[in-house]
């Protein structure tokens, strides 16, 4: 299948290389040259407009940074510049309302469109093992499950046009607080005189087991290879933590939901990249703590 790929930054790049690995044909563009370069070395064509990019393709995948940005591609790039019948496929973590305002007027001229974040970070996409929460019609997902499959390791249809992004926010809002708490009790685990090893060895087999303990330990030296082992560096920016945060926060707001510890999270954050640690993990939170 030839696939246009928009967006080649820490997760993108390598989603494009899994799709070229699976026997497609891919059409990558990106404003890096840089990452143009990687695709390229990777097996992608790549092109100098994502409006060339798309031309004569059957499917467009998107990871591009906000809505906003996401929002201007499609509108002014892909929507009548691909074949009619071509099936888009934004993977970008964008606010619900423009997923599904994009979705819509992709639907008007005759596309059919999902929305599917990701969940899984920058060592995943490489490995082709990330989480795809899909938003759209039955036709749509069934159209987009095997593109998608050839970039991770479960794709879940959430729901209608905007679905995936809900899922994406409420999953990231447990994240952001889960990691919070986990790193408040290994401090003060630290401080109450435990062995962090032996404290990670009860708590990750008793009641207060998370994904943000035994999956990415914020302890150097502690669980699974983390990016705590390399300096709180690579993984997922705290910036882009707070990112999803203040989405969940819109959605919250607009929905009349009550999030006290995903606010609580959200402010953390910001005043953790207020302090100069956006590009850091956002593990390295245990850090302020």
């Amino acid at each position: 299948m030839k696939i246009a790929f928009i967006g080649l930054g820490n997760m993108g790049g390598g989603m494009a290389a899994n799709l070229v690995k699976a026997g497609h044909e891919v059409h990558a563009f990106d404003l890096s040259p840089e990452a143009l370069a990687r695709a390229k070395d990777n097996g992608c064509a790549t092109y100098t407009s994502a409006r060339e990019a798309v031309q004569g393709v059957e499917a467009v995948v998107s990871m591009l940074p906000n809505g906003q940005i996401m929002e201007g591609a499609y509108v002014n790039d892909v929507l009548g510049a691909a074949p009619p019948a071509t099936l888009l496929l934004d993977c970008s973590t964008i606010d619900v309302r423009t997923a599904k305002d994009v979705a819509f007027l992709a639907g008007s001229k005759g596309y059919a469109m999902v929305d599917a974040p990701v969940s899984g970070g920058i060592a995943a996409a490489n490995a082709g093992t990330l989480t795809f929460m899909v938003g759209g019609s039955d036709d749509a997902f069934a159209k987009a499950e095997p593109i998608l499959s050839a970039m991770g390791k479960a794709v879940i249809h959430a729901g209608a046009s905007g679905a995936g992004q809900a899922a994406k926010i409420c999953n990231n809002m447990i994240l952001g607080a889960t990691m919070i708490a986990t790193c408040e009790a290994f401090a003060l685990a630290e401080k109450l005189g435990l062995d962090l090893q032996t404290f990670y060895d009860i708590s990750s087999k008793a009641s207060g087991q998370s994904w943000s303990m035994t999956s990415y330990c914020p302890v150097p030296g502690v669980g699974p290879a983390s990016p705590a082992d390399n300096g709180y560096q690579g993984g997922f920016a705290a910036a882009l933590m707070l990112k999803d945060l203040k989405l969940a926060m819109d959605a919250a707001k607009s929905a009349g939901a009550k999030v006290p510890m995903g606010q609580r999270a959200e402010e953390l954050y910001a005043r953790f990249t207020a302090d100069g640690h956006g590009g850091t993990d956002f593990s390295g939170i245990i850090q302020a703590l």
